[in-house]
């Protein structure tokens, strides 16, 4: 490697570190679940995991999994137009179209690909993508690979929203793209006035669910069930990477002719290889389950209610949400660096967001709590909080 480039990389790490921002990835020992240890032997209760249902561990997931894998093999080792198509790719698409109540399902490595694969096929110059300025880096990596013009509008602010939209009405086709649930934030995006912003302007709406699918709503079918806005949003994408098992992968629901276009078109599904049958297995026994019961989407949400309002009594300034994200907000990002490493040693996995993860000065805790956390868990975790937040003077 160059001698200039290898340092101007190590100079701008050093200011990372020096800025007290920089990520440090800590190695697991065990299996993801609410308790978990390290390699050094620690053991730590687990709240920053997107395991929301409580199946990254479940054993008749992992059952479903190995069973699949005896059957259908470890991977395709292609695409799915070449010679990566198997009767379990199928029946997973038609369960997530069933359970999301859209016409039909592409299934792609990653949510993230999805993402990138979804804007560019379908629409061109001639179009608009207005985007919540708060969307995921994958949306925003997926519009830039599009052609199409680009509007952002403040978060959740439905007037510049509907500012945008006239504006833009001499544009073919205009794309209203959002979060259902916003990570850093945890809360949920206005679905019924977005809607009804489309249906006057004539404009089509995209939700990412990724941190809804599987728990939000009523019967755990996101913030499209949970707005009641059900048949009124155009495409939905989501993660099998969070509540829904935790391993990987995603995909893209809509109508027929979408889907059936971006077989023909989205890169990311037509040059990577299939999702591997192992996950597959498992993601389809987690969509039986869930389809049976709402008990875990229950006992998840009466967690996060119940760890929420503990923390608001003891002082914390917890930002207000419906869902199973509780940031806990710091401002000051070393301070909630050397805050989550403080809790760390009290046996509280927690990990420290800072830019550019969340805007400069919005520097927060993200807890996030799963239906296998145990009361427990959540006094053990409250109490751990006062202690350090006391200690490091974030309360009073």
């Amino acid at each position: 490697m160059s001698k200039k480039f290898r340092s101007e990389i190590r100079k701008q790490l050093d200011a990372i570190v020096a800025s007290g921002m920089y990520k440090k990835e800590r190695v697991l020992a065990t299996p993801q679940s609410p308790e978990i240890a390290l390699t050094n032997g620690h053991k730590v209760i687990n709240f920053c995991a997107n395991n929301y249902l409580g199946l990254s561990n479940h054993p008749e997931v992992i059952k479903a999994s190995q069973k699949a894998m005896e059957k259908w093999g470890f991977g395709l080792s292609s695409v799915r137009f070449i010679c990566g198509t198997q009767e379990i790719h199928i029946d997973l698409e038609k369960a997530v179209s069933d359970f999301l109540g859209m016409e039909d399902t592409i299934l792609y490595s990653s949510c993230f690909d999805a993402n990138g694969g979804v804007f560019e096929p379908l629409l061109t110059e001639e179009s608009a993508i207005i985007s919540d300025a708060l969307n995921h880096a994958s949306i925003i990596d997926g519009v830039r690979l599009c052609k199409a013009q680009r509007f952002r509008y403040k978060h959740s602010d439905m007037n510049e929203l509907e500012d945008i939209l006239r504006q833009s009405s001499e544009l073919k086709f205009r794309l209203i793209v959002t979060d259902g649930v916003f990570s850093m934030d945890g809360d949920i995006a206005l679905l019924p006035q977005i809607c009804d912003l489309a249906e006057k302007y004539d404009a089509l709406v995209m939700v990412d669910d990724s941190h809804a699918t599987g728990y939000i709503g009523t019967t755990g079918r996101g913030t499209v069930e949970h707005c009641g806005v059900q048949g009124r949003v155009d495409i939905i994408s989501t993660t099998f990477g969070k509540a829904l098992g935790g391993a990987s992968g995603g995909c893209i629901s809509g109508s027929k002719e979408i889907i059936d276009f971006l077989r023909q078109k989205s890169r990311p599904y037509l040059f990577s290889n299939t999702l591997a049958p192992g996950i597959v297995g498992g993601v389809l026994k987690v969509m039986e389950m869930i389809s049976a019961s709402t008990n875990f989407r229950d006992h998840v949400i009466t967690n996060a209610n119940y760890f929420r309002r503990g923390m608001i009594e003891a002082g914390f300034d917890i930002l207000a949400s419906d869902t199973a994200i509780v940031p806990v907000m710091i401002y000051q990002e070393p301070l909630a660096v050397q805050m989550a490493d403080r809790l760390l040693k009290e046996g509280i996995y927690v990990i420290g967001f800072t830019f550019p993860v969340v805007p400069v000065g919005q520097a927060r805790i993200r807890v996030q709590l799963s239906a296998a956390h145990s009361l427990y868990h959540l006094d053990r975790a409250i109490h751990s909080f006062v202690k350090i937040g006391k200690e490091l003077q974030v309360l009073k």
